[in-house]
């Protein structure tokens, strides 16, 4: 997958981690950020688990993997800096 495969699911999955965690109001680029992060996360976190996590394409299963890493980031960073709802 290139460049512009990783923006769109990194865009994509960080934009449903958010609606997910009510953690809207994120500019593109830390969107993009926490949904590339979370494809990472998400794999190595799928590889552990005994899954195949490669993300090599724009598929479901690679927007399923990112999504449930930048979750897991953003529940992460919220516990980490305080935040409270």
């Amino acid at each position: 997958m290139g460049i512009v495969g990783w923006i769109v699911l990194g865009l994509l999955a960080g934009w449903i981690a958010g609606l997910i965690t009510g953690r809207r109001g994120q500019g593109c680029v830390t969107t993009m950020a926490v949904g590339i992060l979370g494809a990472l996360v998400g794999g190595v976190l799928a590889n552990a688990a005994g899954y195949n996590g490669t993300i090599t394409d724009l598929s479901l299963r690679s927007v399923v993997i990112a999504v449930l890493g930048a979750v897991l980031l953003l529940f992460l960073f919220n516990a980490l800096s305080g935040r409270r709802r």
